[in-house]
């Protein structure tokens, strides 16, 4: 007999109770209106992308099912969960499914209801509304036709309060979620020791692209975001797969789990085909890596995640300086931004259910405040994440070096940062590409630990495992 799908892939009921009591006192009135996801159909209805549920109403609910949501009334004091009840033509199709009922009990609700019931409960109800920005459209017409209003207008509704409570409770990581983290790394681990094992020179780089996101699956999750792995590594986030490796390339792999539970995992590697780095290779990798560490080891509770990123731009700078790359002194080329050629983003950002965690709650508010406001410079502006670091926060750390033909020859015609740029020195280096290193770090109380099983980084580690 077919089993019924389990409820397995989530924390115990105490835990979402606990965390929307916590919530629910940071918000002190009105009502808190969290919406779950629905499926969302490729080409036609019924045959639907991969559904991703909502990252806050995992947090909140666990409930990893389309057409749910949830409601806490802070007026009446109830929490309900609002849900699809499958019906007998569903499970001829889908097999056995879990009742409304048990997935209230399941994520500790005492009251549930037909999802059809929500639009009149909400219109029922004048109470204050809190909720989230809406990034799909089916949740913004709903809300539209419910409330009444403009498609604009429920653009702009969203609850800041609500957003800050949220971001206040997630970036702070729980030790039974850097548990899930960590088994996310486990597969992200996997993932990128047999992309460096198995690439070879005359390779298609999908074939790469999909043995990752194969034992991502395997691992019994999905990948955290799209795969990038390209030759052309200069391009910062290159989805496109249709390269053939070359004799001399460089291959920059940025790709990560997602496990059952939807923790991120997000980590970068970069690998030469040959048989060894060559010696430019060599250089900007250990600049590259210098970089990274020196980031790493300034990790603490109340660093600035902004401080650690200058201090990661002058150690690549004073890198490029040596090869003559860039010329003058470190921290003017640094302050005027004149790095950000060959350095052109941010240090790293925030990672939990989400890869770039909370991003649609607004990056401001996750990644700043009234002390650390964001940078209008370019490549320091594309900081998602610059202030004080806290034990719980759990952040990537990924610096990089590329060489972006079209960026340098802008910059050239423009004459820009003449005092700090050898142009003159970056016509051999226009086909180089470019190189980045990644890992997910975890502050603690006094000091981080870098999170998962360590993949090679070391010049001498990576080409020890590209030779097994």
């Amino acid at each position: 007999m077919p089993k019924k799908r389990t409820l397995s892939s989530m924390f115990q009921d105490q835990v979402y109770r606990t965390r929307r009591a916590e919530l629910k006192k940071k918000v002190a009135e009105g009502i808190i209106l969290l919406m779950g996801n629905n499926e969302s159909p490729m080409n036609y209805r019924h045959n639907d992308y991969p559904f991703r549920q909502d990252s806050s109403f995992l947090y909140y609910a666990g409930v990893d099912q389309p057409q749910f949501a949830l409601v806490m009334n802070l007026e009446t004091g109830e929490d309900i969960l609002f849900g699809y009840e499958y019906t007998i033509d569903d499970i001829i199709w889908m097999g056995p499914q879990p009742t409304l009922e048990e997935w209230a009990s399941k994520c500790g609700v005492e009251k549930y209801k037909p999802i059809s019931e929500l639009a009149a409960y909400i219109q029922k109800h004048k109470a204050p509304l809190h909720h989230l920005p809406f990034y799909r459209d089916d949740h913004i017409i709903f809300m539209a036709e419910t409330l009444s209003l403009s498609i604009q207008e429920i653009r702009e509704s969203y609850s800041e309060r609500l957003i800050r409570s949220i971001i206040s409770m997630r970036s702070i990581k729980e030790d039974r979620e850097v548990v899930q983290m960590e088994d996310a790394l486990e597969a992200t681990y996997g993932m990128h020791t047999a992309v460096m094992q198995q690439a070879a020179e005359g390779m298609r780089e999908s074939r790469l692209a999909g043995l990752a996101e194969g034992i991502a699956i395997g691992y019994g999750g999905r990948l955290s975001y799209p795969v990038i792995l390209s030759r052309d590594g200069q391009t910062l986030h290159n989805h496109d797969h249709d390269n053939f490796l070359q004799k001399g390339d460089l291959v920059l792999g940025d790709f990560g789990a997602e496990n059952k539970m939807h923790y991120a995992g997000d980590i970068t590697r970069t690998f030469p085909i040959n048989a060894s780095f060559d010696e430019r290779q060599k250089d900007i990798y250990q600049i590259v890596l210098n970089s990274q560490l020196r980031a790493i080891e300034m990790l603490q509770p109340g660093v600035t995640y902004l401080s650690v990123h200058m201090e990661a731009a002058k150690v690549m700078a004073k890198g490029l300086m040596d090869l003559g790359i860039m010329k003058g002194d470190v921290d003017e080329a640094v302050q005027s931004g004149a790095h950000a050629l060959f350095f052109p983003h941010g240090l790293g950002h925030m990672i939990g259910l989400d890869v770039h965690d909370m991003e649609n709650l607004g990056e401001d508010l996750v990644g700043y405040d009234d002390e650390i406001k964001r940078s209008t410079q370019f490549g320091t502006a594309f900081l998602r994440f610059g202030k004080k670091l806290q034990a719980g926060h759990v952040l990537t750390v990924e610096p990089g070096l590329y060489f972006i033909p079209e960026l340098i020859e802008q910059w050239r015609s423009e004459k820009k940062y003449m005092d700090f740029i050898q142009y003159d020195q970056l016509d051999s280096w226009l086909d180089f590409g470019g190189v980045r290193i990644e890992d997910n770090i975890l502050i603690t109380t006094k000091d981080h630990r870098i999170l998962g099983k360590p993949i090679p980084k070391t010049i001498e580690a990576i080409m020890a495992l590209r030779k097994t």
